[in-house]
């Protein structure tokens, strides 16, 4: 999996972005609000990805900020959204915007992102509010300031453990409050498999 990527922007031209790491150029697709903070062509940049493999093409998608990568990656587990509607909701709404348009139920805002009629976005709404509320408690989409634990736990859910698991194998580690996040997910893997051995 690809998460972040770090280069010389290329091209822009929404929704496509081209980054250039160490001689590699990645094609990137980016919802319109990460447009916004991009630099000029021929600046640094840096991305959160997600990448999407199907059976004709491997897609990337970049993201200004891990919060906008991680509601991008809830919106797809919702039925009937793939990413392009992901790509045009988080074009249409900043993720603080759809985060209170979903808590507040608001079915108005949602219908006048292009491409969302009234079926869509109610059924987004019924099923973001359990997934946001889980992502919230988390920390993945609101907060910018995680701790390293909350980092590691995050990591864990993404490779498939359960939410108790992970979590009591991150807070097991020795002085897990002032290790590294890649020090976490190290030992608590280790542990992980040592449990399952």
């Amino acid at each position: 999996m690809i998460g972040h990527i770090s280069g010389i922007l290329v091209h822009k031209q929404p929704p496509q972005l081209m980054v250039d790491v160490a001689g590699v150029a990645y094609e990137l697709e980016a919802p319109m609000t990460s447009f916004y903070n991009l630099p000029a062509i021929g600046e640094e940049v840096a991305l959160f990805t997600h990448l999407a493999i199907r059976d004709d093409a491997h897609l990337l998608y970049g993201f200004s900020d891990v919060q906008q990568r991680d509601l991008f990656r809830i919106l797809l587990k919702v039925s009937g959204v793939g990413p392009r509607v992901g790509l045009a909701i988080l074009s249409g709404l900043t993720t603080d915007e759809l985060v209170t348009c979903v808590s507040g139920g608001d079915l108005a805002q949602l219908t006048r992102v292009p491409g969302i009629g009234r079926k869509t976005a109610e059924r987004l709404l019924i099923e973001l509010r359990d997934r946001l509320k889980t992502a919230v408690s988390q920390d993945t989409v609101i907060s910018n300031t995680k701790s390293p634990v909350q980092d590691a736990v995050s990591a864990l859910l993404t490779l498939g453990y359960k939410e108790s698991e992970a979590s009591k194998a991150v807070r097991s580690v020795e002085g897990a409050e002032q290790c590294s996040v890649e020090a976490l997910i190290k030992e608590a893997l280790r542990g992980l498999s040592q449990g399952a051995s």
